[in-house]
Formats: structure tokens, sequence, C-alpha cells
């Protein structure tokens, strides 16, 4: 289950299309949701066996006193929004932002915390900007469009696509918030425990299509995931492809590391959607990816 259907998962849609998981005797079909809650939700009601999505759904839950959903192989190493304005500058300064609307996008909660991770940072006021959150991420495309807010935040191939209508690229998110563990794939601890063999065959098909990844450029991993996004042209999903292998956005191996969950946990916890820290060890298992990297090497 995938919270949503985007370009920003592609090392998933490579994996699947260039055979790396039927390589490894998986038959994966995969769903899209209805936002990112769907993830767990399909873990838990049993409709899923694995999900890709944000840490930032786990923290929630054990936040909240719920399951704990551990991850096990990180996809996303960055933030993979853009912020996108109507003026264009030699290079953008975040205290332009003060006194101005910024459309956020509502699909999920880590970017706007990210933001505001950002701004605080650089010394901002985020009380002196303005945050539309109550559109849709749809609806908040057209709302730009159409005149509303000065900068608005979307991720690919939105904002290749708002670049060719002469929108211009104030900054981008992934680089501005630096490296944290985006995405990731999570599953059931039952699962991890009674079925560590499945775990480590989808792992090593992760990481083979990381390594392969590392290895090609933007035009070869938009024709490997052309099957996945047949109605994105296909210059356009190249250049959100180069955009982000240019900044670093793919994991290149599935360790979720410690220091990246520590500095989620910070973005989350400085912008109030979670109250406390939660331990590491209870929602990141790395031991399984370890092996799956282990026999790779060997095979």
């Amino acid at each position: 289950m995938e919270p949503f259907h985007s370009v920003f998962y592609a090392p998933h849609y490579v994996a699947l299309h260039l055979g790396h998981f039927t390589a490894e005797g998986l038959d994966v079909t995969t769903r899209t949701g209805a936002g990112s809650t769907s993830t767990t939700r399909a873990l838990i009601d049993g409709s899923a066996q694995i999900s890709l999505g944000g840490l930032m759904r786990s923290l929630d839950l054990a936040d909240r006193g719920g399951r704990l959903l551990p991850h096990f192989a990180e996809v996303n190493s960055r933030n993979g929004f853009f912020l996108i304005g109507r003026q264009s500058r030699a290079r953008f300064a975040w205290p332009e932002i003060v006194g101005r609307t910024v459309i956020s996008f509502t699909g999920a909660p880590t970017p706007y915390q990210s933001m505001r991770t950002v701004l605080r940072r650089e010394g901002v006021n985020t009380a002196r900007v303005t945050f539309v959150r109550d559109l849709a991420p749809a609806d908040a495309v057209t709302a730009f469009r159409a005149g509303r807010g000065d900068f608005i935040e979307v991720g690919q191939p939105t904002a290749e696509m708002l670049l060719d209508e002469g929108f211009h690229l104030a900054v981008s998110m992934g680089d501005a918030t630096g490296p944290v563990p985006f995405s990731s794939y999570m599953t059931m601890p039952d699962r991890l425990r009674h079925e560590p063999e499945l775990i480590v065959a989808f792992t090593r098909a992760v990481y083979r299509t990381q390594r392969w990844i590392a290895t090609h450029d933007a035009k070869a991993v938009a024709e490997a995931i052309a099957p996945a996004f047949a109605d994105i042209p296909r210059p356009i999903c190249e250049r959100a492809v180069g955009r982000y292998l240019a900044q670093g956005t793919w994991a290149r191996d599935p360790l979720l590391r410690r220091p990246g969950y520590e500095y989620l946990v910070d973005i989350l916890l400085g912008g109030g959607f979670i109250q406390r820290r939660h331990r590491y060890q209870d929602l990141v298992d790395t031991a399984l990816a370890e092996r799956a990297m282990q026999t790779l090497k060997e095979g």
C-alpha cells in the first residue's frame, strides 16, 4: 500500500518493473490508498502486508498509544517537495517569505512541519507567514494558478508542470531540510518475527534497486517507471526524476539510521505533531536490512 501514486516513490516502481521483486520470488501488487493514514490502516486490518510511507505515521500512532508499526527499509532520504513562487529571483532568501501567503501541501503533515523547522532555523518567525492548509492538493494547485497565494509547496511532477507554465522555483525543500528518512517500508511486528525471510527477500530487491538507480541517469529511471506513470509526459517525468536524483532524494541502501530518525522526531516535536520522543528501536528494525545487504553482497 502506498499513500499516493508519485514519482517520489520511483524506487518502488523500478523494483517492480525491472523485475527485482520477481527475482526474489515475490509477486507484488501495489495499491494506492486515500491519503497517508491508509498505509497504517491497511497493515492493521490485514489488507496489506507491507506499506510505503512516512515514519511520522508510526510516530503518530505510538504517540496516541496505538500499535507499534516498525519501518525496515528506507526509500526516500530527502524531503520531496518544492517551494514554487510567482517571481523570478536570482537567489531566494527565507526572509522574503515574511508577510507572504504559502499554500501548503495538505496530503501529509511532514512537508509542513519540515517547512516550519527550516523557517525557525533561518530565524523566520512562522507566525509572520500565512499558511493556507484547508485545500486538497489538486485544489491547492488550481487556486495557485488562479492567483491565490504567493508561494505553493508541491511535489513532482506538479513542480515541473508549474515551472513549464512560467512559475519559478524558490527552493527545493529537500535541500533546505537536509537528509531525513522521509519515506520507508513498514510492516507489523509479527511479520518481522514470523516471516523474516519474506522481509529479507523484499528488502534485497529494494537494495538491488537502490544500487541500480545509483548507476543510472534520469532517462533510464524515467524509462523504467514509465509503465506506472503513463499519464505523465516523458520529458516532464525525466526532469522530475533528474531533479530528485540531483539532490540525493533516494536512499543508497535500506538502512534507516538513528541520526535521521532523531532529526525527524525533532521536526515533529518542534511543530507539535507529536508530544514525546519515541525509542528508535521500537519503530525501526535494521537487522533484516543488514541481512539483505549481506546476502546480496555474497550472491
